[in-house]
């Protein structure tokens, strides 16, 4: 069973950075692409970020391109994103999952970007 949790959020100003985690368990980890999804109140999820299985592919949603960077280690079967210069737009529950629609995302982390 595929488990993913996340971990990370929280309050930051605009311009401000945070990194999130997200930690595997239950599946082969090291043979699947991750993604970072995001989801607001009464939006849809929103595909943030993906890697591929050893990392040599790697694509962004273009609002984020340039401030986010996502990363993988297959031995520890974590997954980051750090997101730099944060703006009230990033504002979300954030997911790692194992396709772009969420599929196998945990509970989420929080991200707020407010001043």
């Amino acid at each position: 069973e595929v488990q993913l949790a996340e971990s990370g959020g929280g309050l930051v100003q605009p311009g401000g950075s945070l990194r999130l985690s997200c930690a595997a368990s239950g599946f082969n980890f090291g043979v699947e692409d991750i993604y970072w999804v995001r989801q607001s109140p009464g939006t849809e999820l929103e595909w943030v970020a993906s890697i591929s299985s050893h990392g040599l592919q790697i694509r962004y949603k273009e609002a984020v391109k340039g401030r986010f960077t996502i990363s993988r280690d297959n031995r520890n079967r974590m997954a980051y994103l750090q997101m730099n210069n944060l703006k009230s737009e990033d504002t979300s529950m954030y997911y790692c999952s194992i396709d772009r629609f969420g599929r196998g995302k945990g509970q989420g982390t929080q991200v707020t970007v407010s001043s």
